[in-house]
């Protein structure tokens, strides 16, 4: 395997990164949304494409349910299906940095580990991290989805927050508390922060 990777030889294309985000106008970065399940991230990164699309900018959001419908679909939620999650979702991100689009992605991305090599995949001038920091009792209030409850009866494995670690980001580039915060007050922070006219 490792003998057959010594023949491949990306090819260098005219129109690259910067030739596409000149064209649309804009920096390419990825914004990374990262808390339990129910904290908000999906909900806050919605708002915030429909904020940025009603100003012109092209994005793309990355969502965890949706990809694992698709492209992660033969994943389970064993820890080393996790890793390769969040994996996919970096090569997949630095692909859609490279067409120039504004990424947004929502995940659990439980591991300190997983992040970091995301952000070394994109680097790290193109990487603003937002820990969507909502407490476990919040979330398990809201429990929108019903995932709480089927994991304390114990039909969900490996569940973050209860069967399984969520590592909280150390240094995220901004911190959101959806309890005391409001989605339309969440995405002027984010606006603000990331500096977008």
């Amino acid at each position: 395997m490792k003998s057959e990777k010594l023949h491949i030889v990306p090819h260098d294309y005219r129109i690259n990164r910067e030739v596409r985000a000149k064209a649309l106008n804009q920096s390419p970065r990825l914004i990374w949304f990262t808390g339990l399940s129910g904290s908000g991230k999906s909900t806050l990164a919605n708002a915030l494409e429909t904020e940025m699309y009603n100003r012109g900018l092209s994005t793309y959001l990355l969502d965890g349910d949706n990809v694992r419908t698709g492209l992660n679909s033969d994943l389970d939620f064993s820890e080393k299906s996790r890793v390769e999650n969040i994996r996919r979702i970096g090569e997949v991100a630095n692909l859609m940095l490279d067409a120039g689009l504004i990424v947004l992605s929502a995940f659990v991305s439980p591991f300190e580990a997983d992040r970091k090599l995301v952000c070394e995949k994109v680097g790290s001038e193109n990487y603003f991290e937002i820990f969507v920091n909502t407490s476990l009792e919040e979330c398990e209030r809201r429990d929108t989805k019903g995932l709480y409850a089927k994991a304390r009866a114990g039909e969900i494995s490996n569940f973050t927050g209860i069967s399984s670690p969520f590592e909280a980001p150390t240094n995220p580039d901004l911190e959101i508390d959806t309890e005391k915060v409001s989605v339309e007050e969440a995405v002027q922070l984010i606006i603000n922060k990331l500096n977008i006219k």
